[in-house]
């Protein structure tokens, strides 16, 4: 509807921010107590926060959302490098690095198209992959940052919170990115939307988009704080299987032999590299407790 890609990412964040609001103003939800070394703490995650949200609706908004999507089941690769480049090094398993094979090998099938050969959409194919960049060095360089702000009891950071916060910090890095790409098109952009759809129609979506985003994201973060390794990672490769499967349906998008096959070697791949992933996790955990 809207080719003002900055635009929704921040919009869709404002919509998270209301909603924290509320749960903070009407006490249903504790208000975090943070000092300003924690705040100042948060801001790389934020910054991470905000271009691995940004990139992947500039990637949806470039190309096919099935193959965007393909593209980002190949997050667990980007994470292993940052992983072994930035200290404390990660060292996985030689099982789990073993893995990270039949996901490049799955991608790369997915875009090659019969009768055609290698076919990519290169905008969408760069911001899928600068999302998952920039979403495992939110991992990476926020992890100490989370578990010790959750640790503090005083703070009322649980997993909620954290995302909440995250996600004001993620919209104040958005704001000058709407400013320095989209300020000079976005009245143009929006004229053409509402001309084309109706202003009621171009604002109900994005605020129905922002507010399953936000509901999505704190329920995510809530659900990998309670329960197992092995459940989190079945449900969350069901989740890659099911956007791809309905946005296709939704967007009529075609799913060729190749996508279809390239797609559930990826995401099998990924979901193989994190049962291994956590296996070592359990394992370490054991042998401290011995």
């Amino acid at each position: 509807m809207l080719h003002a890609h900055w635009f929704i990412a921040c919009a869709q964040l404002v919509v998270g921010m209301i909603t924290s609001f509320i749960l903070w103003g009407t006490k249903l939800r504790k208000t975090p107590n943070l000092s300003t070394a924690d705040l100042v703490a948060c801001v790389p995650i934020g910054l991470c926060a905000c271009f691995a949200h940004a990139f992947s609706v500039l990637a949806m908004g470039m190309g096919a959302v099935s193959f965007a999507q393909i593209v980002k089941a190949c997050e667990p690769v980007f994470a292993a490098v940052i992983g072994l480049l930035l200290p404390p090094i990660d060292l996985k398993p030689m099982l789990a690095y073993m893995m990270l094979v039949p996901i490049v090998g799955g991608v790369g099938l997915a875009c090659i198209k019969e009768g055609k050969g290698l076919e990519i959409n290169v905008a969408a194919f760069t911001y899928a992959s600068m999302a998952n960049v920039a979403a495992a060095l939110k991992g990476k360089i926020g992890g100490s940052v989370v578990k010790s702000l959750k640790g503090d009891s005083s703070k009322n950071m649980d997993s909620a919170n954290v995302y909440g916060v995250m996600n004001i910090m993620s919209f104040l890095f958005t704001v000058p990115m709407v400013i320095a790409f989209e300020m000079q098109t976005l009245p143009g952009e929006w004229e053409k939307a509402v001309a084309e759809h109706g202003a009621s129609a171009v604002i109900q979506n994005i605020a129905l988009s922002g507010f399953f985003y936000y509901i999505y994201n704190e329920f995510a973060f809530a659900f990998t704080a309670s329960v197992g390794a092995v459940t989190s990672s079945v449900l969350n490769t069901a989740k890659r299987v099911i956007i791809i499967v309905v946005s296709s349906i939704l967007f009529q998008e075609a799913m060729t032999r190749n996508t279809v096959l390239g797609s559930a070697i990826a995401i099998g791949g990924t979901f193989a590299y994190s049962l291994a992933s956590k296996g070592k996790k359990k394992v370490d955990t054991v042998k401290k407790a011995q």
